[in-house]
């Protein structure tokens, strides 16, 4: 494969990121970071704020960023450890809880609606290639 070729195919993964995260937040209300960020936390709840940063991929500044918008919000709570302050506990509230309780029942169909022209098998092979690609870099 050329440069010129590698370069067409990076640019085309850049521009379905760019579709993927609009089609997202305007379909879920969310920021697809911001809730990839909030699936996290419930699934490792409750975790280190450093714990986020790493399973995120994403620098503490981010991090530290994304989780002031949901903590305004009243979707996330932080508290320092009392027994080392330098590390800070985050939480899930009621509320998103709640609602992403119902955004799961309310988008049970999403995959449809966003991804109709993709089958299971190919969807499975995405995730493969796209995981394989992340991990490499």
């Amino acid at each position: 494969m050329s440069l010129q070729e590698i370069s067409h195919l990076m640019y085309l993964v850049k521009l379905i990121d760019q579709k993927i995260s609009s089609t997202f937040e305007a379909k879920i209300g969310f920021s697809l970071t911001r809730y990839e960020l909030l699936m996290t936390i419930a699934k490792l709840e409750p975790c280190l704020q450093t714990q986020l940063q790493e399973q995120m991929q994403i620098d503490q500044a981010a991090i530290t960023r994304h989780l002031k918008i949901l903590e305004e919000k009243n979707y996330v709570t932080r508290k320092r450890n009392e027994s080392n302050q330098r590390e800070i506990f985050v939480r899930l509230t009621d509320r998103a809880h709640e609602e992403m309780a119902a955004c799961e029942e309310e988008h049970q169909s999403l995959r449809e609606v966003m991804y109709p022209f993709l089958t299971e098998t190919e969807m499975e092979q995405l995730a493969i290639l796209l995981t394989k690609l992340n991990d490499n870099l």
